[in-house]
């Protein structure tokens, strides 16, 4: 993708809004071209090609503001001339506007965020034919419920007029396993996934599928548990949940409209001390890196939790106005306006083994899978479904299914103890982690 032609365009429809009466305008441009192979049981279900191409016009005049978007066929005088209108007739919001000046990213960092291999159709469907064929190569293994190999490259363009023009490429390769055991009711299923910028940094399809086949036959045979507290561990394909919840109550957007148990927390510990999580929005090849926010803003690695204390909150420029503080650099892009958000997430590894972790625990439930959101950022109450297996005298047993698990988020915060096997797969990471006091309930 050239982004050249794209800058100089949303450049100029800046200029062009300043020209027809905006006090300030920014302009932001969305392109997306992917590739995708869905396979089952050896044949090509699905192929799939999808590009998008979207400008999107913000203009404030006064206390107002609107945005336009369109396709790259409208021209440029209709689009500044119908969000012009659209601002002087819109509400007013006394917080929306520009970032500072002074905060603007002026030096783009590198972040070797785009690959410049471009698989072909073939390409993707023999990736994900050596997945699915690995994975019913597993002894167990009685069907398949489907393998996707896909590819997408997507691009962003900012121009503000208050002096910002920025634009960045992202390239994603990903690959998806899903397995099926056993026979009638007594069937079961699980998965493998993974994601990368970069080619090269995507596990083997062979070594994925088969991983997948594994975690599925490990499955079969369920048995039940009892209803009452138990510790539970958090097995790192589902740890991250944890970390996105604490992520959700520490948006600025939840804090200003006082939907977050967080609210007046700044501060204090609200996470076991043990746990400090991290959000880098400059990692290399990161998932979710970028060298400036929505906002045109610089931006750096923050500490959201340090040793179990709340240290930060996720800001873009309009709500840390609303909250009467600074932007963190978290604005994320969305159609014509901005929200905060997290971007790289990661809950640092603790000082104990995975395999140490389940011995200490004794007797408790690992959870390998989790099903529903049955969770409030508002007041903390937590259940989910989930499978998993019992832990017996530090040892993992047999599988469980059909399970919940319930508590308060406020009470198990205090309560995680994170391992040290953290990986970087996805946009949230997190190593294993251990809760103490949640309530299992069984069929």
């Amino acid at each position: 993708m050239d982004q050249t032609d794209l800058l100089d365009r949303a450049a100029a429809l800046v200029e062009s809004a300043l020209r027809a009466g905006a006090d300030a305008a920014d302009a932001v441009s969305h392109r997306r071209v992917s590739l995708g192979v869905e396979m089952r049981l050896g044949e090509v279900e699905e192929t799939t090609r999808s590009e998008r191409d979207d400008f999107t016009l913000r203009v404030f005049v006064g206390g107002r503001n609107a945005s336009v978007s369109a396709n790259s066929m409208m021209s440029s005088a209709d689009l500044v001339e119908r969000a012009v209108a659209m601002a002087k007739a819109a509400p007013e919001d006394r917080f929306a506007g520009l970032a500072d000046s002074d905060r603007l990213a002026r030096d783009l960092p590198d972040l070797d965020l785009l690959d410049e291999t471009i698989p072909s159709v073939d390409d993707l469907t023999e990736r994900a034919a050596a997945a699915e064929d690995a994975a019913r190569a597993v002894a167990g293994i009685s069907n398949s419920g489907g393998c996707n190999a896909g590819w997408s490259v997507e691009g962003l363009v900012l121009a503000t007029s208050s002096g910002f023009t920025g634009s960045y490429l992202r390239s994603r390769h990903s690959l998806t396993a899903i397995a099926i055991a056993g026979e009638g009711t007594a069937m079961e299923r699980d998965y493998d996934y993974a994601i990368a910028n970069h080619l090269a940094d995507l596990p083997g399809a062979a070594e994925l599928g088969t991983r997948a086949g594994e975690r599925t036959v490990r499955r079969l045979n369920p048995g039940s548990i009892g209803t009452g507290p138990a510790t539970v561990v958090f097995d790192e394909r589902v740890a991250s949940s944890l970390a996105g919840h604490v992520a959700a109550a520490a948006n600025g957007s939840a804090v200003a409209k006082r939907t977050t148990f967080l609210v007046d927390a700044m501060g204090e510990a609200v996470l076991s001390p043990a746990v400090t999580i991290t959000d880098d929005p400059l990692r290399k090849r990161g998932l979710a890196s970028r060298p400036f926010d929505g906002d045109g803003v610089e931006q750096a690695p923050l500490d959201l939790i340090r040793d179990g204390v709340l240290k930060s909150w996720f800001l873009d420029s309009a709500t840390a106005r609303e909250l009467g503080l600074a932007t963190t650099g978290r604005a994320s892009r969305a159609g014509g306006g901005t929200s905060p958000g997290s971007t790289n997430l990661t809950v640092l590894p603790g000082d104990i083994s995975r395999d140490d972790l389940i011995r200490e625990v004794g007797d408790g439930v690992l959870i390998t899978d989790l099903i529903g959101a049955g969770v409030s950022i508002v007041t903390g109450d937590y259940s989910r479904g989930a499978a998993g297996f019992r832990i017996r005298n530090g040892e993992i047993a047999e599988p469980l299914t059909e399970i919940t698990i319930a508590g308060n988020l406020k009470e198990m915060f205090r309560r995680m103890r994170p391992a040290d096997d953290l990986t970087y797969r996805y946009v949230t990471n997190a190593p294993t982690i251990a809760v103490e006091g949640v309530t299992v309930a069984g069929r």
